[in-house]
Order: structure tokens, then sequence, then C-alpha cells
């Protein structure tokens, strides 16, 4: 009886366990996996396969400076291993977190992102220029890359609402990006103020506002950048070089020669995974602003290709989960989201072949830095997010008692 009895009290206990691990995945999930409408199961994987994929071209881009500069070749590639690991937690939490409440803390994480930019004029760390990080001990923090997620969110609260909200308030907010924006071009950072411009151009396109506002808003930024340009000797260097980097392929064109050579040497198949010649430093931040171009060397013409199919792809799920989001302030974040991770790709591709200046903007999830990463899988976890609560489920299932998968 012993004997018998013993197997039947493992099997209870197999399934106690079981069933207690089913029930902590609920609790941490938003919806069981199989509620989860297919854009939400698409992300996920799409977000999975461009973070991994990004870490395999950064370990070809950087293997052979960091083994140089660092004595071992891994060094970048462990530390994106870690802040990819962070990232995707953080991602994990976003997705948990109902889309009302994320929305609510969006203007304090906005102001706070201003607070911080304006301190790294103060006290942040200059490379080539640009004051764009804070040192905290061992970890370099680059505000205006965290600061994308709330200008998002924030973004959404103040154009959904805005035939209904009083004067005010539409000039608090205004004023509030208005400052971020001039402060990141302080720094100065041209890229990413206009990426973040755009966003906002396309998120306040998307919530309907009149023609004229938005065709003066485009004229108006562009009349920063250009003021910008002229008022940086650097950024004027870097239109110049744009224009004829062969005038001087040795001085300021140097960087965009070498990454249109990098580029050209792949042809239609690529010299192959880690077989790229550009990278033995003689294209420099190979790991970071121009690893498009190392990539286009190792996967030429065909691996360029899938790259900008995997953009519209990316694209193509996000404008769906915004058709499909029942409130138009997660439409607003959906489009944001779609803005900020394939237009911020494809500016990146853009500068690499010389369609336009060298500016410092990452190829999300794909070039060297905790920073950018974090921000990119928060902004992929607010995506999912919108298409979890397009389902209508998440607000019935909080007032529903809890049962196992």
């Amino acid at each position: 009886m012993l004997n018998a009895s013993a197997p039947r009290r493992r099997s209870a206990s197999r399934q106690r366990v079981k069933q207690e691990k089913n029930g902590i995945l609920q609790r941490l999930m938003p919806l069981p996996w199989q509620l989860w409408p297919a854009e939400a199961r698409l992300l996920v994987g799409l977000a999975a396969f461009w973070s991994v994929a990004g870490l395999v071209v950064l370990a070809s881009a950087s293997w052979w400076v960091a083994l140089r500069e660092m004595g071992d070749g891994a060094f970048y590639v462990k530390r994106q291993t870690i802040w990819l690991l962070a990232s995707w937690s953080l991602l994990g939490l976003t997705v948990s977190i109902d889309l009302r409440r994320l929305l609510k803390w969006a203007g304090p994480g906005l102001w706070m992102g201003c607070i911080l930019i304006a301190a790294t004029l103060v006290m942040g760390t200059t490379v080539n220029g640009a004051s764009r990080w804070l040192v905290v001990g061992p970890l370099q923090i680059q505000p205006s890359e965290l600061v994308k997620p709330f200008v998002v969110l924030q973004a959404a609260n103040l154009f959904a609402s805005w035939t209904r909200m009083n004067i005010d308030q539409k000039l608090l907010w205004l004023a509030s990006f208005g400052g971020l924006l001039l402060l990141i071009l302080k720094q100065p950072n041209l890229s990413t103020a206009a990426l973040m411009g755009l966003t906002l151009w396309m998120v306040a396109l998307a919530a309907g506002l009149r023609w004229r506002s938005l065709i003066g808003t485009a004229f108006a930024g562009g009349a920063l950048g250009t003021a910008s340009i002229l008022i940086n000797e650097y950024q004027r260097l870097r239109v110049v070089s744009f224009l004829d980097p062969w005038k001087d392929p040795m001085g300021d064109g140097y960087q965009l020669v070498q990454s249109l050579l990098a580029i050209g040497s792949g042809g239609v198949m690529g010299q192959g995974y880690g077989l790229s010649t550009q990278k033995l430093q003689y294209l420099p931040i190979q790991s970071t602003d121009f690893i498009y171009a190392v990539f286009a060397e190792e996967f030429g013409f065909v691996g360029s290709l899938m790259l900008l199919l995997f953009l519209m792809l990316v694209a193509w799920v996000s404008l769906r989960v915004a058709l499909r989001c029942r409130s138009n302030q997660a439409r607003l974040v959906a489009i944001g989201c779609c803005t900020i991770l394939v237009g911020q790709s494809i500016l990146n591709i853009a500068v690499a072949s010389g369609a336009m200046p060298t500016t410092g903007l990452p190829l999300p999830m794909i070039s060297y830095g905790g920073n950018s990463l974090m921000s990119s899988l928060v902004i992929m976890g607010l995506l999912i997010r919108c298409s979890l609560e397009s389902t209508g489920l998440i607000g019935r299932r909080s007032n529903a008692p809890r049962t196992t998968i």
C-alpha cells in the first residue's frame, strides 16, 4: 500500500507545483497567452528576433576592435547582453501596467527628462563636442534616449484631448515639448531633436489637428534645425561633407566615404558574416552609429533588402495595432511608437548610405548602447500593451475571479 500511494502523492505534488507556476504566470501576464491578439504575439516575436539578431550583428562589428582595445573580443557583446536582459525585464513590466497609469506618469517623466538633459549641459561628459551623457558610477546615462517613451505618452495625452483642453494646458505642454527640444539642441544633438519633433508632428497629424497648424510647425522646425546647423560648426561641416564627401576623403568626408566603401563592397550577397574589412578600424564608430555599413558589407544587397522588409513588417503590424485600438490615446501611442522605432531605423540607414547628413542616431536594438536598447524595448512594450488593450478583455478580467490557466 505504501509503495502504491507514493506515486500518487508525487503526482499530486507535481500537479500542485504546476498550478502554482500557472498562477504566478497568470499574475505576471495581463492576459493568458492564448487570449493575446495576433498582433501582440507577432510583436513579441519580432522584438525577440530583432534584439537577438542585433546582438549577433554587434558581435561581428565590435569583435576586432574590442579584442584590440580591451583584450576581450566579446567585451561589448557581454555588456550588451546584460543591458538586453534588463531591457526585456522593463518590456515585461511595461506590458503588465495599465496604459492609463502609464499615461498619468508621462508628464512627470517628461519634466524629469528635461531636468536630466539640462544637467548634461552643466555636468555632463563631452564626447566629440556634444554633452549627452551623465556618469553615475560605472553607468553612462543618456537622458535624451530614456525620455523618448515619455514623449510618446505625453504627446498622446496632449493631442487626444486637444479640442477639449483649455488654452493654459495647451501652452504648458507645448512649452514643455519646446523646452525639451531646445535643451537637446543645446547639447547639441540635432538628430534626436529632429526625431522627437517628427514624432510629435506625426502624433498631431494622426490626432486630426488642422493642416495649417501642422504646416506652420513643420516650417518652424526646419528653421530651427537650419539655425542649429549655422550656429554649430561641426554640424555645418557634416552637411558640407555630406554634399561632397570625396572632396576631403581623408578629413571631414572620411567617415561617410568609408561607410560607402563598406556598403559598396558588400555587392549582391555580401562578404559573409564576420568578413567585413572596413570594421578593422577603417570605419569609425562601426559598432554604434555606422553599424549598418558593416551589416551591408557582410550581408550585401540581399541582407539590406531583408532588413528593410523587416522594418516594413514592424510598421505594418504597428499600424494594425493602431487601427484596432479602442481609445484615441492608445491609437496615438501606437502611432508614436511606430514613428520612433521605424523612423529612427530609416534615418540611421539613410545616414550610413549617404542619403542624409551624418547624425548621431543609433540603429534601434542593433547598435551598441544600453540606453538606446532600453528605450527601444520599452517603446515596443508600449506597442504590445496597446495591442492587448484593444481586445477589451483586460478591464473585464481584472474584475473577474482568478482562475488558473
